[in-house]
């Protein structure tokens, strides 16, 4: 059955040819989630849409189709997003990607794109990028139904207190550390964090150097075990970029 969509708020996660004339789009959608849509002859040169389909910029977008993949109708570009540049287009790019590979598509949720956008306005103002990768990051394993323990020791069911080290299990959140030779590391082992780091996380504060650092760390290993064992690009690039 045919299905038409009007006015829906969405960004560009990835573009790629579908003919000579036509582009394959995935967009991010607050209503309707990830969607694969064609966007026939817009690699024509005079193609209207062809300069709207910009990664990182809101649109609004109407659509219609009943299969897996429907044909984009109307795209609207909203503007008032300055365009990403340098560091902050890669870690943009970071974000799409994280969607692409951990969100099923059509599958809504409104919050993770409040804090797509959030993310984007952050880069694209030139604000530290810590805080808004980390609270994106956070929703998305939240919303993907990984949310995060932080501020409760799962061995004691205390809480987290900031003078503690942690050790982070990855199917079960914090544990305090014990002493060297008393502790069998297991696959779901994360690195060493501190207690404060941890209720840093939870309050979403990243002030403190040692806190940016280490909700870093143990968010790039949750990620990596969410993701299966698959690579990311964006990161393979930053790290290559900054190796130069």
């Amino acid at each position: 059955m045919s299905k038409r969509v009007d006015g829906q708020a969405a960004y560009v996660l990835h573009l790629h040819p579908f003919s000579e004339t036509s582009l394959v789009v995935d967009v991010f959608t607050r209503d309707h989630g990830r969607v694969p849509l064609l966007a026939r002859g817009a690699r024509r040169p005079r193609s209207a849409m062809r300069g709207m389909l910009m990664s990182f910029q809101p649109l609004e977008l109407g659509w219609f189709g009943g299969g897996e993949v429907k044909t984009l109708a109307k795209a609207e570009w909203l503007g008032g997003m300055p365009l990403l540049g340098g560091r902050c287009l890669l870690l943009g790019y970071y974000l799409n990607e994280l969607l692409l590979k951990m969100l099923p598509r059509e599958d809504a949720h409104s919050a993770l794109f409040d804090a797509y956008a959030s993310a984007l306005r952050a880069l694209a103002a030139g604000g530290a990028d810590a805080p808004e990768l980390r609270r994106f990051e956070k929703t998305l394993l939240k919303e993907l139904g990984y949310g995060l323990t932080l501020d409760i020791d799962m061995d004691t069911g205390e809480p987290v207190v900031p003078e503690g080290e942690y050790t982070y299990l990855i199917e079960r959140g914090p544990v305090r550390r014990v002493p060297a030779g008393t502790h069998s590391a297991g696959a779901g082992d994360t690195a060493a964090l501190c207690g404060k780091t941890l209720l840093d996380m939870a309050a979403d504060d990243y002030a403190d150097p040692r806190t940016r650092l280490e909700s870093r760390q143990l968010m790039r290993q949750l990620i990596a075990h969410h993701l299966g064992g698959k690579p990311l690009q964006s990161r393979r690039v930053f790290i290559e970029l900054q190796e130069l």
